[in-house]
């Protein structure tokens, strides 16, 4: 008499695996995976520490040539003020253009305040709103 096969040597491997108790994820697993995601977050912290380090925490621009502030007029359209040696710079940037629109000397909204404290709205934005001003008026 033939002998015969058990009827789990034709069930396919993954249906033996599900008879088995599959282990759970220990509390180690969880622990480890938080300080490795600890440690992560603390070398891109490290990485941004750095990097200002090494830019030296300057402002835009180097040399003779620093932007001083900006506005937008618009999503493409914005006004720089340009520290360029002894002289300010007000350009226009629109796509495909730059545009000089007035020149300052050097720190004249600065020394207009007089009194040692910050002025309540910035310079720029103060002479903005001025030429703006004229500008309405005028049409």
């Amino acid at each position: 008499m033939p002998r015969l096969l058990p009827i789990s040597a034709f069930l396919p491997l993954p249906a033996l695996a599900a008879e088995t108790a599959a282990p759970g994820i220990s509390s180690g697993t969880y622990v480890q995976a938080t300080l490795a995601l600890i440690f992560i977050v603390g070398l891109l912290f490290l990485a941004t520490w750095a990097a200002r380090k090494v830019s030296g925490g300057k402002r835009f621009g180097q040399g003779n040539m620093r932007v001083i502030s900006g506005i937008a007029l618009g999503p493409k359209e914005r006004i720089v003020l340009v520290e360029v040696e002894e002289q300010w710079l007000v350009i226009g940037i629109v796509p495909g253009q730059i545009r000089t629109l007035h020149t300052l000397p050097k720190g004249v909204a600065e020394k207009a305040s007089g009194d040692g404290q910050a002025p309540a709205t910035p310079p720029f934005a103060d002479w903005l709103q001025r030429i703006r001003e004229r500008r309405d008026h005028a049409e």
